[in-house]
């Protein structure tokens, strides 16, 4: 069998991958996930000074949420995930206000974070969660059916010449490759282990992920993708699998309850709002 040298990088899909809970629907988690990072408190102190029931989703805000942003996707938001990300802050920001106005900072030197959580904790207590019959809970299993469904997965392995990534040449490697020829010392493998099909459409596009599902198992083909052509090899092509309720209901109704919970709470975080006047800023260049 040809064999291509010398970096080999191991890339396992794992479970891992499955769709995660939002996190930015969570008012909850808000905090965990973004607080303290968000900005400086003198700032905001000086706001609310000025006018404690206006809220200005401030430039500075706006770069700081993006900044945060790209350093963990490597990436700048869309405007909808911008969006989302200024109303996790809102979220934040109107809690802490409630606490201040609550009196829950006194005796409470670590102010910001606590305050949010003694809120939260207020409106945890009306947080009520009753569980539903099973038409609701398979209706509801049905609308979120990708988060319990075993997704198609793809093991295969990648080869790309360093010294070109040209069709012609991808093809003439590709066909010393599968007569047996070394690989050249030049093209490096990449190996990707159970990859789901979501995250290879994400990475490669809707139509090389398409090929790479038909191509033959353990033949080295040649196949286009955004940054060139590669030698591919496919060696597991595994379907998805459908949930099954039954099987799944403790989880399932589990999540429900969890969900359900999430709603009520992001609910009246988002009532609080109606309280305050929001100014948006453009985020500085």
């Amino acid at each position: 069998m040809a064999s291509v040298a010398p970096t080999q990088a191991v890339l396992d899909g794992g479970r891992s991958d499955r769709r995660p809970r939002s996190w930015l629907s969570e008012p909850l988690l808000h905090f965990v996930v973004l607080g303290g990072l968000l900005f400086a408190l003198d700032h905001f102190l000086v706001t609310r000074a000025d006018d404690p029931r206006t809220i200005v989703v401030s430039a500075d805000v706006n770069k700081e949420l993006v900044d945060i942003f790209a350093g963990a996707r490597n990436r700048p938001p869309t405007p909808e995930e911008l969006a989302a990300l200024q109303n996790v802050w809102l979220d934040n920001e109107v809690l802490y206000r409630e606490g201040l106005a609550n009196g829950l900072d006194r005796g409470d030197q670590m102010l910001r974070d606590r305050i949010i959580f003694k809120s939260m904790g207020l409106i945890e207590t009306s947080v009520k969660v009753q569980a539903p019959d099973d038409k609701g809970l398979k209706a509801w299993f049905e609308q979120h059916r990708d988060k319990y469904d075993e997704v198609p997965r793809v093991s295969f392995e990648e080869a790309a010449l360093s010294g070109g990534d040209g069709e012609a040449e991808v093809r003439a490697f590709v066909t010393a490759l599968n007569a047996g020829t070394p690989g050249d010392a030049k093209a490096g493998l990449r190996v990707f282990k159970n990859r789901p099909v979501a995250t290879i459409d994400q990475s490669y596009g809707a139509e090389f992920t398409k090929a790479l599902q038909a191509v033959p198992l353990n033949i080295w083909t040649a196949l286009q993708t955004r940054d060139g052509w590669r030698a591919i090899r496919v060696t597991e092509v595994r379907p998805g699998v459908p949930a099954d309720f039954a099987q799944k209901y403790s989880a399932i109704l589990a999540d429900w309850k969890d969900a359900n919970a999430s709603g009520q709470r992001s609910a009246a975080v988002r009532e609080l709002w109606k309280r305050y006047k929001i100014r948006y800023e453009q985020a500085p260049p």
